[in-house]
């Protein structure tokens, strides 16, 4: 996608479901970026953690598939996941102001990179950070 916006020097990143029946375009102005690994976000991704970027919520949308998408939470605070492919896409957080878009479904790559691994207290025990990024024991 990587379309700029107008009066805004950031770029439009497009994401997608493993089978894309659901799409979405979010602006690449996230505000941070971070590696949970808390037992909710492990069993959401299948995977030992789950790489994230935080938005304001105005600056994403879906853009095919809305009625393809299921929803597990409240509407302030959500997981969204395609219904045929089961993919995670996004989490409504912070009383609905935000969302985390999950780093693994954009096409393109954004300029942000995690800067900290959140929930390491929750880590799967299997599971060794090597990087060396901060390591919070819960959210940091």
């Amino acid at each position: 996608m990587n379309k700029s916006n107008a009066g805004d020097n950031s770029q439009t990143l497009g994401g997608s479901c493993l089978c894309g029946e659901v799409q979405y375009a979010v602006v690449d102005a996230f505000v941070y970026a971070q590696n949970c690994h808390c037992a909710n976000c492990r069993r959401a991704t299948g995977s030992a953690f789950k790489p994230f970027a935080g938005i304001e919520r105005s600056k994403f949308r879906v853009t095919k598939g809305k009625e393809r998408l299921s929803v597990f939470g409240q509407a302030d605070a959500h997981d969204a996941h395609c219904k045929t492919c089961g993919s995670l896409l996004y989490s409504v957080v912070r009383e609905g102001q935000f969302v985390h878009v999950t780093l693994g479904t954009l096409v393109d790559a954004p300029t942000i990179r995690p800067t900290a691994h959140i929930f390491v207290g929750s880590k799967a025990p299997w599971f060794t950070i090597t990087d060396d990024l901060p390591q919070h024991q819960e959210f940091g």
